[in-house]
Parts: structure tokens; sequence; C-alpha cells
């Protein structure tokens, strides 16, 4: 299986490679890094959903945040847990290519999803009184179906050009999913033409989202300097504080992986920064946007305080 002349019909995931008592402890806090990341993320679907002040298009496109959240983090943590539990595990091959489609169609999806976020908080600061008629429902729906249709497009060029490279080095991948850096290193056949189109795929996703966010702020930013007290300005922005933080955790990860110059140099390096993006941001983002929103904060007083009535009223029955 392993032989030059064999092509590779499974991997075998190695994972961080530690002593076994880190291995059972990196377990249980990943374990509850995710229970967290999906507690979070569908108490915020949920919270979205049931109170009538959040039905605007911010928070509908929250919702899909949240959703995207648990999905991203679906595909990679349940593997990592089962590689930590074992301390190396093994995956056929088209389970690694899809583990990889999906890893790579959700976090394409986030980042036009971020940016279809900035736009959304352009029209609603820079045209407040057509935010209404701008942001109708089927144009969310017209700028979701978007976001997902071009990460489609990008997962499936990325996939193809990645699983139709040759694997027969080895089938030892060190490290604890099916990513791109740790796949080519296992690969027995020209892989430039083929790498070249997948990190151009990568840059446009990366280029235009950041464009999109780029240019929304800046009007947004000159939208703010325009208004005269203090108190217009400092409400005007905290509108955005939440969509700017979720960004710059993101998009900021994301190029330092993808774009640096020494990728692959240092398997340590990257095992700690992908574990940031797919596992710690993703239970972040509910934190994010519960935190520093007076809107979601009050939606959960509400839940709250709903829930005292009735632990009260069950008592007094």
């Amino acid at each position: 299986m392993a032989e030059n002349s064999t092509r590779v019909v499974e991997f075998i995931l190695m994972g961080f490679q530690v002593h076994a008592e880190l291995q059972l402890c990196l377990f249980f806090v990943f374990l509850a890094f995710y229970l967290i990341t999906m507690g979070g993320n569908l108490g915020m679907i949920l919270l979205i959903q049931s109170d009538p002040q959040l039905q605007t298009p911010m928070y509908f496109f929250l919702s899909h945040l949240s959703f995207l959240d648990i999905c991203y983090s679906s595909v990679i943590v349940p593997q990592l847990l089962e590689t930590l539990r074992t301390e190396k595990t093994v995956i056929t091959y088209e389970r690694c290519a899809t583990q990889f489609f999906f890893f790579t169609f959700y976090g394409s999806t986030e980042c036009f999803l971020l940016a279809v976020m900035a736009y959304d908080r352009y029209v609603a600061v820079c045209n407040p009184l057509l935010y209404a008629t701008a942001m109708t429902p089927q144009t969310r729906l017209g700028l979701v179906a978007a976001a997902y249709a071009g990460a489609m497009v990008n997962s499936v060029v990325r996939t193809g050009c990645t699983f139709s490279i040759s694997f027969c080095k080895s089938n030892q991948v060190d490290f604890f999913f099916c990513d791109l850096p740790p796949l080519l290193k296992l690969a027995c056949s020209e892989t430039r033409p083929r790498e070249q189109v997948i990190y151009l795929f990568a840059f446009l996703v990366i280029i235009l989202s950041v464009s999109v966010i780029l240019i929304s702020y800046m009007f947004i930013i000159w939208a703010i300097l325009k208004i005269q007290t203090a108190g217009g300005k400092a409400r005007t922005f905290s509108t955005c504080t939440s969509h700017m933080m979720a960004v710059a955790l993101f998009f900021g990860t994301l190029i330092f992986i993808y774009l640096k110059g020494n990728m692959g140099k240092s398997l340590w390096e990257d095992k700690i920064v992908s574990m940031f993006y797919t596992v710690i941001i993703p239970m972040l983002n509910p934190m994010i946007y519960s935190l520093r929103n007076k809107e979601v904060q009050e939606a959960l007083k509400k839940v709250f305080k709903r829930f005292v009535r009735v632990s009260q009223a069950e008592k007094g029955w």
C-alpha cells in the first residue's frame, strides 16, 4: 500500500504524536471545546428563530454563520477526537476526499458569508432608509445562495486537483485531518500545476471576500466620520464591532496558514494554526456575537426570565 508502485487506498492520520497522558488530556479539552461550539451555535440559531426582535437581515446571516460553524467543526473535530483516542486513525481514500471537500466547502462559504455580512453592515449604516427595501427576504436568500455556490465551485476544483494526484510515497498523514500540505508530501507525481490551480482558487476566495469587506468598511468609516455627535458615532460603530472581530480572527488565521512563505516546513506550527481555525474560532463566534451585542443580550435575558417563570410555576404547582 505504501510502495512506490502501489496506489494508496487508505490513509493513516497520525495526529499530534504526543505522550499518551497528554493525548488523553487533549481529548477531553477538544471534547469540551466541541460541546461548547455545538451548544453555543445551536443556541444562537434557536435564539434568532424564537425572538421577533432578531428577525432582521443581520441576524438571518448570523444564523447561517452559526450553522456553518457547526458543520465546519463537525467535519474535523470528531475525527480529531478519534485520532486522540486511538493515537492514530485509519481513514479510507474516499472518506479522506469527502472530508477534504466539505472542509473546503464550509470554510469557503464562511469566507463569502462574512463578506455578505460586511455588505449588510454597509447598507445598514450608509443607506439606513433603504435598508428594508434593499435587504428583502429574496435578496438575503440570493446572497446566501451565491456564497454557497461560490464555495461549491472552489471545493470541486480543489478536491478534484488534490485527489487526481498519485499518492504512493506513504500513506501516513502527519496531521489530524486530510488537509492539503500534508497530503502533498505523500505525492509521487508532479504536483506543481495542480498546486498552482489550488492556491489560485484559495487566493481568489480570500481576495474577493477581503475586498468586499474592506470596501464596505471604508464606506462605513466614512459614514461614521460624518456623524456629528460622539454618541452617535459610538452607537453606529458598535453595530459592526462583532463582525469586525469575527473577520479579523477568521481571515487573519486563513491568510497566515495558506499564504505564508514557509508553509509545510513546520508541521507543528501548521497543526496549531489549523487547530485554531477549525476548533477555536467556531467556538468563539457565538461568544463574540453575544457578549458584544445588546440585542442578543436582551434576547438571552428574556429567555432566562421565561425559564425562571416556568420553573417557579412548576414549583408552585
